[in-house]
C-alpha cells in the first residue's frame, strides 16, 4: 500500500512539473513575442517564480527554443538559483516521506 501511494505521488508530482513546465514555456514565448514587438513584457519576478514552483524544465527548453533571456547574466544567476532551490527543496520533501 505504501508502494502504491509512492507511485501516485511520484506520477502526480510529474503531471504537477509537467504542467508548471507547459505554462513557463508559453510565457517565454509571450515575454518573446513581447519583446520582438515593443510590447508590455512578461515580469522577469513572474518567469523566476514559474521556475521556483517546478517550471523550470519548461523554462529550459523555452530558453534554448526561443533563444531568451540566454545573455542576460542578472537573470541565469537568479534563474539557476530557483533552478537549485526547487530541487532542494523537492530532496527535503522526498526525505521526509
Amino acid at each position: 500500500m505504501v508502494a502504491y501511494k509512492m507511485s501516485d505521488l511520484m506520477l502526480n508530482l510529474a503531471y504537477l512539473y509537467l504542467a508548471v513546465s507547459v505554462v513557463t514555456l508559453f510565457m517565454y514565448g509571450i515575454d518573446k513575442s513581447a519583446a520582438k514587438n515593443n510590447q508590455a513584457r512578461v515580469s522577469e519576478n513572474v518567469l523566476q517564480l514559474l521556475a521556483l514552483i517546478g517550471g523550470w524544465p519548461g523554462a529550459l527548453i523555452a530558453q534554448w527554443l526561443f533563444r531568451h533571456k540566454t545573455k542576460k547574466t542578472s537573470f541565469q544567476i537568479v534563474f539557476r538559483m530557483m533552478v537549485l532551490l526547487n530541487i532542494g527543496l523537492l530532496a527535503l520533501y522526498w526525505r521526509e516521506l
